[in-house]
């Protein structure tokens, strides 16, 4: 794995893989979820609560390194990603060590401090340090960042952050839901919180005894799509709107193309991702590819000007049986088990700006959408919409949809619609590029440029039994998921992208 692509194994006989499952004794045996607040957009954490292994849930809680850096000069941006993407193996690392050791913590809590928190905080030190020399030879040395190395257990009451979802839907609201395609997000706040109260019971009776165990989802991440109440808006669109859309196809990923890399937050680093990839266009595409690589690269798109990369984490039927991935990183290595599921549609559609015309996207720029750190960062960055199909006017963020006999399941992404007019990615891969305002515009200083608007749907078993790809310590929570674009298109082909849109046309 790694680099190379490798192609989904179809025997029926593989072996069955199963999830370490973090059981504590103490009085009794309880299941634990040990996560990090490690990671970009963390809203900070509540109070910290005294460890009673007995009677509740752990949580590794770690202060967010990359939100508390000042601009970070583009010759340091390298070696300050790679650190970012070490200190996130280092929280895996170290969740992996209570499975190990879980029979020695039972015995003697305090182990947890001196042989998980400990190191955990030596090396987050290391990396700091790393950072802020990085940082320093171009710019004024950051201070203040030791503070964050330690890292913390505390105790949860189990529902805390399983509950963490139902509010969620005000930071990623802020106009995001003006110009997109079919409103797919729009509104959504009602069906999550349907979700959370119509819907629980029926996902709790469908999925005793299914789904992943010890690592997540759990049954009460799912919920019937048909308790849910309709619930999107189409937006308005105003006089002077760019209404034409372009269409690109680019597959499936029929040729399995995964990797568990992420170029843009973790160039350079192998495994950046701690989880799955499925690639769509651009084959070049791993943690070491150059933009010279994905230029020169191959393509699954049909129209090969768009050599742009489009990327996402796999979604996996959890039936027990194991992927060829099950030993490797990114696969069981990182708490990632079952049978990757390929699409049976993806659509790849460009649109406009409800309130005038787009521009054309820089070449290069990099954009990623939604938060994979959702679950312990907080739902500001969270930007993913589920569904099925035929129900497509009910949309969940925070739950995985139980369809109908006949019905699939629906993932969609609304990607940012305004770019800043000068860099192609930034230092938190985020502030470049923004989404419209409540009232269709952007952002001062911001000028709007084709929305990516990205559905993917699967054909899976009715129930309960599949979640996406995540980082260990995020349980497979469906708030977590997110996508990936870098475009890379040729300069003809983006002025008919703009031009179709501009021009109310429908392309193809």
């Amino acid at each position: 794995m790694g680099r190379t692509s490798r192609k989904r194994s179809t025997l029926a006989n593989r072996a069955i893989v199963a999830s370490a499952a973090l059981i504590l004794g103490g009085g009794g045996l309880i299941a634990v979820n040990v996560y990090a607040s490690a990671g970009e957009g963390s809203s900070g954490s509540p109070p910290g609560r005294t460890w009673n292994a007995g009677t509740q849930m752990s949580t590794i809680d770690c202060p967010d390194v990359g939100n508390e850096l000042p601009d970070v000069p583009d010759q340091a941006r390298w070696e300050v990603d790679r650190e970012l993407a070490a200190m996130d193996t280092q929280i895996t690392d170290a969740y992996r060590q209570f499975a190990d050791r879980k029979d020695e913590i039972s015995r003697d809590p305090g182990l947890a401090e001196n042989a998980v928190l400990g190191p955990l905080k030596a090396k987050r030190t290391a990396s700091i340090d790393r950072i802020a020399t990085a940082v320093g030879r171009s710019a004024d040395r950051p201070d203040g960042l030791d503070g964050l190395a330690p890292c913390s257990l505390r105790a949860d009451d189990s529902n805390d952050m399983g509950d963490q979802g139902a509010g969620q839907g005000q930071g990623q609201d802020n106009g995001q839901d003006d110009g997109q395609d079919g409103g797919a997000n729009q509104g959504a706040d009602d069906g999550q919180d349907q979700g959370q109260d119509q819907g629980q019971d029926q996902g709790q009776d469908q999925g005793q005894g299914q789904g992943q165990q010890g690592n997540g989802p759990e049954a009460s991440d799912f919920v019937d799509i048909q308790s849910v109440q309709p619930n999107v808006d189409r937006p308005r669109q105003r006089r002077g709107a760019s209404r034409g859309t372009f269409t690109t196809n680019c597959g499936r990923n029929e040729n399995g193309k995964f990797n568990p890399d992420n170029v843009i937050v973790a160039p350079g680093v192998s495994n950046g991702a701690h989880h799955m990839h499925d690639y769509v266009g651009n084959q070049a595409n791993d943690a070491f590819a150059s933009d010279d690589d994905l230029a020169n690269g191959d393509t699954s798109c049909r129209n090969q000007g768009d050599k742009s990369t489009y990327y996402w984490p796999v979604l996996r039927l959890q039936n027990g049986t194991a992927e060829n991935d099950a030993n490797a990183d990114g696969g069981g290595k990182d708490q990632n088990i079952g049978e990757i599921q390929t699409p049976s549609q993806v659509t790849l559609k460009f649109v406009g700006n409800p309130t005038g015309r787009v521009t054309a996207m820089p070449r290069f720029l990099r954009i990623i959408t939604g938060d994979a750190k959702a679950f312990t960062n907080g739902d500001a960055n969270a930007n993913a919409s589920w569904s099925c199909t035929g129900f497509e006017d009910r949309q969940l963020k925070d739950k995985y949809p139980i369809c109908p006999d006949g019905s699939q399941v629906v993932r969609s992404f609304a990607f940012q619609s305004c770019w800043d007019g000068q860099n192609t990615d930034s230092a938190n891969h985020r502030t470049h590029v923004a989404f419209a305002q409540d009232n269709g515009r952007c952002p001062n200083g911001f000028r709007a440029i084709p929305q990516l608007v990205q559905r993917i749907v699967y054909d899976v078993p009715p129930g309960p039994g599949f979640a996406v790809d995540s980082f260990p310590e995020q349980l497979h929570k469906p708030v977590t998921d997110h996508g990936d674009f870098i475009n890379v298109f040729d300069d003809n082909l983006m002025k008919k992208v703009v031009s179709c849109i501009n021009g109310g046309r429908k392309c193809r």
